[in-house]
């Protein structure tokens, strides 16, 4: 299981997002940033800031 919390981008944001893969754990996020923060166009130096922040749970 993979996992990417949200506060190592956004300072404050008590948000976790888990999958199975990297490409889950995207998914997720996006849609947490959608949801949580309305950010809908999610960018390339997002998406490069959650990668990095994924980690093996």
């Amino acid at each position: 299981m993979k996992s990417f919390a949200c506060g190592s981008v956004v300072e404050g944001c008590e948000g976790v997002v888990t999958g199975e893969t990297d490409d889950e754990v995207l998914a997720a996020a996006a849609q947490h940033a959608a949801d949580a923060h309305g950010i809908t166009d999610v960018s390339e130096d997002l998406v490069a800031a959650i990668k990095a922040g994924i980690t093996d749970s």
